[in-house]
């Protein structure tokens, strides 16, 4: 049975839940109880998988509630509820709340919520690894992104495609317009994947305090803080297999979603370096000593590796479920059980196609992962071949390096 607990003091909310979800009675165990001290002594009692509380509560507040269960009970996914919140308010929940819903919020889309993400728990099965990730509030962002963005956005003759290019060199930034996009921290929410959208739907000012919010982001570490790893090379082969991704599916309807995960499919390292960079050097050290992959050499040391740390992140932050599930078998496609070329297909053949992996940002030499050809084109009926990709990829990435130079 999967508990989930219902923070509100509308009476009428609660019967319209219990309606909606009498059927779901064999397998959620649901409670509501009407503030947030009621519903600590609940959580005391029986901890709860999904948490859906009201902003606004009397006595104690819902972000002092939400802060108090992410540091008492940092596995449970936390779904704040209310109406769309000002920008100051918005921000204080953002580092909080996994999730935010609108209010009023149909019973059948908050169904739909719920549902998704105790499906998410599943990716992880391990709680204390759930309650890791759950935990994280913050994540490095580059300071020199930081400095870009306020040198443009200061120029009243800046456009959206010129902000959304900046964003995406940096890929905890882009989850988190991202999530504030597809979520309803400001205004209703939209599926949204594509960055230039995000930075026009949300707005210039939006944007602008975002990326200033000392609240949203953590100090960027730099080189030293991690002896194995190297985050600037992580981001540029990032950057790279994004733009294989988009020259792979121009003119497509998995091109937005292809370029996005391509953009965030290593972000679960960001995650491992903050939270348990101990158990990513032994990772390492067992994949150079035994000959294996890294992702291989995560999942026997901490139960999962970065490409499913990074998936739960994104799924926890409400991101769209094609680019979560790309992220999670990024290495390993064919566990996605694909019948034909879809987004998961795109980042796993523009990964092999960048010219980069995930390891050349280590500073050992672990062995290179695994990776897709042409047999893998042919088994999905993919719209072109293997010597078309590799085309497309060699184009793509001389443009790029003629951009930087």
């Amino acid at each position: 049975m999967k508990r989930i607990l219902f923070v509100d003091d509308d009476a009428q909310l609660h019967e319209a839940v219990r309606s909606r979800l009498r059927s779901r009675a064999s397998e959620w165990d649901l409670s509501f109880v009407a503030s947030a001290e009621r519903a600590l002594d609940e959580l005391e009692r029986v901890p709860s998988d999904v948490i859906v509380s009201d902003v606004r509560l009397p006595g104690m507040d819902g972000a002092q509630f939400l802060r108090r269960v992410n540091e008492r009970w940092p596995g449970a996914v936390r779904i704040a509820l209310s109406a769309p919140a000002d920008l100051a308010g918005a921000m204080r929940l953002l580092p909080l709340a996994h999730q935010y819903l609108s209010k009023p919020c149909p019973s059948q889309h908050l169904e739909h919520v719920i549902e998704r993400c105790l499906k998410l728990q599943d990716l992880l099965s391990r709680p204390a690894l759930r309650a890791l990730i759950g935990r994280v509030r913050q994540l490095p962002a580059q300071p020199r992104i930081f400095a870009r963005l306020q040198v443009v956005m200061a120029n009243e003759n800046v456009t959206p495609r010129e902000i959304g290019r900046i964003i995406s060199a940096d890929a905890v930034i882009t989850a988190k317009v991202l999530q504030i996009a597809n979520s309803a921290f400001f205004r209703r929410a939209r599926r949204v994947t594509n960055v230039e959208q995000a930075v026009l739907y949300l707005g210039f000012a939006s944007v602008r305090n975002l990326a200033m919010c000392a609240e949203v982001f953590a100090r960027w570490p730099g080189k030293l803080a991690h002896g194995a790893l190297d985050l600037d090379l992580l981001q540029q082969h990032a950057q790279r297999v994004a733009a294989v991704a988009q020259a792979l599916t121009a003119r497509t309807v998995w091109s937005d979603d292809s370029v996005l995960a391509a953009l965030l499919h290593d972000i679960g390292y960001w995650v491992l370096i903050q939270e348990c960079p101990r158990e990513l050097d032994r990772a390492i050290e067992m994949a150079i000593k035994e000959g294996i992959a890294v992702e291989d050499a995560e999942q026997r040391v901490m139960g999962a590796s970065h490409a499913e740390v990074g998936a739960y992140l994104l799924g926890l932050w409400g991101l769209p479920y094609p680019v979560i599930e790309a992220v999670a078998h990024h290495h390993l496609p064919e566990r996605a059980g694909a019948q034909r070329f879809d987004v998961v297909a795109a980042l796993a053949v523009a990964v092999a196609l960048s010219g980069t992996d995930d390891t050349d940002a280590f500073h050992s030499a672990p062995p290179r992962s695994a990776l897709v050809g042409p047999d893998f084109l042919v088994r999905l009926k993919a719209p072109f071949g293997w010597s078309q990709a590799e085309e497309r990829a060699v184009d793509c990435l001389a443009a790029l390096e003629r951009a930087a130079s």
